[in-house]
């Protein structure tokens, strides 16, 4: 779901500080910001999220654009969150997120059937595929397919080309059709 035509008035609204616009935004994003956060592996997607939509708060004064210019500096926030917690938690170790809430996040963040099509199988047999992936192609198929990011989008948040973005998920979607068929699960 996209805010589409109402965009331009939200961001205004959301500008000018009026509640019910920063509901609309933090309704359509932090379920896909949550579940990019948390199958990136970080170590609180919760917090980040929170960390996330307090920046985008404090800088949305700035933000000049469309919706899918927005969509992309929101990731890029919670991307740049994400970065830093890693590098905290290097310094004080934590505990890792729990499976199971990794799992309830991507499923929440993934209403689609295109999504659904993709995380139908049990949560440790899609965390199992993933993990087969290197980081960049989980990344880019998580920001595409949990965040529901364009290929526009997700090259804006990663600082690759459009092309770098379709091939990266072509070769992902290949790389986890091969692993689903050696599980003899069914190809995505």
């Amino acid at each position: 779901m996209r805010l589409g035509p109402a965009f331009d008035s939200v961001l205004t609204a959301a500008r000018a500080g009026e509640e019910w616009a920063w509901t609309e935004i933090y309704r359509e994003l932090a379920g896909p910001v949550r579940g990019y956060l948390a199958g990136r592996g970080s170590p609180s997607p919760e917090d980040e999220a929170a960390d996330t939509f307090l920046h985008v708060a404090k800088g949305i004064g700035g933000f000049t654009g469309d919706e899918s210019d927005f969509r992309s500096w929101v990731f890029s926030i919670a991307h740049r969150r994400m970065v830093d917690a890693h590098r905290r938690a290097g310094r004080r170790p934590e505990a890792p997120a729990d499976e199971d809430a990794l799992a309830a996040l991507v499923r929440e963040a993934a209403p689609s059937a295109e999504r659904e099509a993709l995380l139908r199988s049990q949560a440790e047999t899609v965390d199992a595929l993933l993990a087969g992936l290197n980081g960049r192609q989980r990344e880019i198929l998580l920001l595409r397919i949990v965040a529901g990011l364009s290929v526009k989008e997700t090259a804006a948040v990663v600082g690759a080309s459009e092309s770098s973005v379709k091939v990266t998920q072509h070769r992902a979607l290949a790389a986890l059709r091969r692993a689903a068929d050696r599980e003899n699960l069914d190809p995505v």
